[in-house]
């Protein structure tokens, strides 16, 4: 079927006076990952390589995958495009039920028409909720039983933070709040404004991150680029492809980091303090490039987007040309592979799944669209010693799509530490939230 799509879009293309599909990798996704990952010699097709494999979700029973030492169970099923994850302080989860808003001057002309065919095939079209949905494992058997709309009437949210006794979301085009107490299952007020958040008619990233300062004082957004190369001119551009510092209590911002084209879920590296962020990278300069990454976040750095990309090299299609930018740009910590969809973001501070996964950051891999074969369409996990990155990436949770890369189940997206030390997934397509723990039984009546 992938194969078949493949060809599908290429004869329309075809007809309308392109070339067909690029040739396969001959390499497999993980020399573009690490610190020093391969740099390939980028390839320019007048096609790119659009490759989906049609979202069919779970069937009964059926789960993902999870490493040896580990096992996983569904927390909460029957869910609307579930993306985002939130941990209450009483160890209850809020999920962002969302999907993008209406976008008018998103996806026009012929590139746009095919891309939007293929996202329409790997479930990313589906109409947004706009919904924060509250869930409660009163029991504590690792499954939720009171899955409630907690908050409704949104904009496509996406990101949550509490603090200073206040719930804060991340709408596609504000950052919004309520008065929040704990043990609370639903919200009976609108909330307010905080500030508002780059956004408009073509709001090509629309999804906003969130994240508080660990004094509740400051809250960071991350605000995606308008489109892969600012092909649409850079003032369209504004305010974007960064990460915001926003006052909690009056809304003044700056920006906070600059040049990350998707930065998503972010982090509190435990050891050290510093923010890390998992950024998207651009698209169509291959199958190999440009490496998604994991990185600390600078105050103040500027990371490449759009004239240079993993540090100083130049992505020769931007015009025109900056060398003074470029001079500046820094690269990032960890590369994850290119075009994994690398989103959600997590350190394992908190989290009893065995010491292998004690000390590092999981990261949720949506899955790609421009590389052949398939990278991405897994929960992967990253060993960390002293605060930075230390040895290749582990699979934690994988099965998500069929061997013959036709068909996904689900696709992952939010990840976070429950306050039982469990890991939770958010799958979009699958509308589940899976649930990762230790297989190994307690060893002790006070461990149990």
């Amino acid at each position: 079927m992938a194969f078949k799509t493949c060809l599908k879009l290429a004869c329309g293309a075809l007809a309308l006076g392109f070339a067909g599909c690029a040739e396969p990798a001959k390499e497999p996704v993980s020399i573009a990952m690490g610190t020093v990952p391969q740099l390939d010699k980028p390839a320019t097709p007048l096609i790119p390589t659009l490759k989906v494999a049609e979202a069919v979700g779970w069937t009964a029973g059926a789960t993902p995958a999870a490493a040896p030492g580990l096992k996983v169970q569904a927390f909460a099923t029957g869910l609307d495009h579930p993306r985002w994850l939130h941990v209450l302080p009483n160890g209850d989860v809020l999920v962002a039920e969302t999907n993008a808003p209406e976008r008018p001057d998103e996806g026009k002309g012929i590139k746009g028409y095919f891309q939007g065919q293929a996202m329409a095939k790997a479930g990313a079209t589906a109409p947004t909720a706009n919904r924060i949905t509250l869930l409660r494992d009163k029991d504590g058997d690792g499954v939720a039983e009171t899955k409630s709309t907690f908050l409704d009437g949104l904009n496509s949210p996406f990101g949550m933070a509490d603090a200073n006794g206040r719930l804060y979301i991340a709408n596609t085009d504000a950052v919004v709040s309520v008065a929040y107490t704990t043990g609370l299952t639903k919200i009976g007020i609108s909330p307010t404004k905080l500030t508002d958040l780059p956004a408009g008619t073509r709001n090509h990233h629309w999804t906003k991150s969130l994240i508080a300062s660990k004094d509740g004082s400051k809250l960071y957004a991350t605000v995606g680029s308008n489109s892969n190369i600012s092909e649409n001119g850079m003032e369209e551009e504004e305010g974007r492809a960064a990460i915001w510092e926003i006052n909690a209590q009056t809304g003044e911002k700056r920006l906070f980091a600059t040049g990350l084209r998707n930065p998503n879920g972010m982090g509190w590296e435990p050891k050290t303090g510093v923010l890390w962020t998992a950024v998207n990278e651009r698209d169509e300069l291959g199958h190999n490039l440009v490496p998604d990454y994991i990185t600390s976040v600078k105050d103040g750095a500027f990371y490449g987007w759009p004239w240079s990309y993993f540090g100083q090299t130049v992505d020769t299609r931007v015009k025109p040309e900056n060398p003074q930018m470029v001079a500046k740009a820094i690269a990032p910590d960890y590369a994850v592979g290119a075009h994994t969809a690398s989103l959600g973001l997590t350190f394992a501070e908190g989290a009893k799944l065995g010491a292998k996964f004690s000390e590092g950051a999981f990261v949720g891999q949506h899955g790609s669209w421009n590389r052949d074969p398939f990278s991405g369409y897994k929960v992967i996990f990253i060993p960390f010693v002293g605060g930075k990155p230390a040895g290749e990436a582990q699979d934690v949770l994988t099965g998500f799509i069929n061997a013959e890369e036709e068909k996904a189940y689900g696709r992952p997206v939010g990840v976070t530490i429950g306050k039982d030390g469990a890991l939770l997934v958010a799958d979009d397509v699958g509308n589940t939230i899976w649930r990762v723990t230790s297989s190994q039984a307690p060893t002790s009546v006070a461990a149990r």
